[in-house]
């Protein structure tokens, strides 16, 4: 068995390395071409293009592997089964449940690849890349109304009070510009308007303004008392709040750049503020569980070794892979955006094309061990 895993192993590694270079080749390539429509234009040189090229190639990594796992293992056992040796391998006494066996050790060692490349090297090399065009344009773009975000606190003996804070740009150190906070009380009045031109966020979740001005309103009941509103400017003003650096810089970053921790605490800050956690939800549980696709993978392409020779060649069958790679992406993509329009269970919207696919692979094994 130890010389079957031997010859199992070594020739669906380099086929899985040989189709990810390939495809990583073709993407860096792709996404250069692309970047180079932005050289010239405001400092950004032929070499930032390069940086962000090979930035965006562990994210290209992380999306593609699952495709070339199965790619690469269709290949593997297409050879195998073209060469008659799994058919020797099969009178020899490698059963069907040995055989899904063997192939699942690969697949979960692809599986925790896909996971250390998906939530620790994908996400630093997307904020580098972000960084890298943030630094030439000045800051990172946050759209015509810039970005918005959602807090509670308690102010001192008075209520509950609900905060709105937007953040207009963004820069690469880590600055924001363009700060406006709006705190209203239960009844919806708005009782605090603070404006500044730039903010920092400490470790702590202490806001520091600069050039800030802070306008309190009166209560309706203060009001008819004769109180006036207030209104100071300070150089610098310390705002404390939940809204720490991790939730400031899920909500100013790409959704690439968050790993699976920062997709959790980010969806669950976004419960307890009453807004939209959908979306992050559905991704926190893609991400999840997106690293066991390889093992899907795996499955699907053991049924190819147990076809015949004369069942079509190895093009054929590598073909019928990128088909079937194509088709588990696009189902992938498809059920996380029906899901959030639908409002179905984030996990099962995540796990639905993983567990069809896995059907689709043990019916036609089953159905090729007891035909073929």
């Amino acid at each position: 068995m130890k010389t079957v895993r031997r010859l199992l192993y070594r020739d669906i590694l380099w086929s899985v390395a040989f189709v990810a270079v390939a495809f990583l080749a073709l993407f860096f390539f792709i996404d250069f071409v692309t970047e180079l429509e932005e050289v010239g234009r405001a400092g950004f040189t032929l070499w930032h293009a390069v940086a962000r090229s090979v930035l965006a190639l562990p994210g290209r990594f992380y999306d593609l592997f699952p495709i070339v796992v199965l790619i690469g293992s269709i290949y593997a056992m297409a050879r195998l089964a073209q060469s008659s040796e799994f058919t020797i391998l099969r009178t020899g006494g490698l059963g069907p449940g040995r055989a899904l066996w063997l192939l699942a050790i690969p697949g979960l060692a692809f599986a925790l690849l896909t996971f250390v490349i998906g939530d620790y090297v994908a996400p630093a090399a997307e904020r580098e890349a972000v960084l890298v065009k943030a630094t030439v344009r000045g800051g990172i773009s946050l759209g015509q109304s810039g970005a918005w975000l959602k807090d509670r606190r308690q102010a001192g003996t008075e209520q509950e009070r609900s905060i709105s804070v937007n953040v207009a740009t963004a820069r690469s150190n880590g600055e924001m510009q363009g700060i406006r906070i709006f705190e209203f009380d239960r009844d919806g009045h708005l009782r605090t308007r603070i404006g500044a031109a730039q903010a920092r966020v400490g470790n702590d979740g202490v806001w520091h303004l600069q050039t800030a001005q802070r306008t309190e309103w009166p209560t309706p009941d203060a009001a008819q008392q004769g109180a006036s509103l207030k209104s100071e400017r300070v150089a610098e003003l310390a705002w404390p709040s939940t809204l720490n650096t991790r939730v400031v810089a899920a909500a100013l970053l790409p959704v690439q750049t968050m790993t699976t921790l920062d997709l959790w605490r980010y969806s669950s800050h976004l419960s307890d503020q009453d807004q939209a956690a959908q979306r992050h939800e559905i991704q926190f549980w893609k991400k999840a569980l997106y690293p066991l696709a390889c093992v899907v993978m795996m499955a699907l392409a053991l049924p190819f070794a147990y076809m015949h020779a004369r069942a079509g060649g190895v093009s054929f069958k590598v073909f019928g892979g990128i088909m079937l790679g194509i088709s588990f992406v696009l189902l992938n993509n498809v059920a996380g955006h029906l899901g959030l329009l639908r409002q179905w269970t984030p996990w099962m919207v995540a796990a639905a094309p993983s567990a069809l696919y896995l059907l689709l692979s043990m019916a036609a094994f089953g159905w090729l061990v007891r035909y073929r």
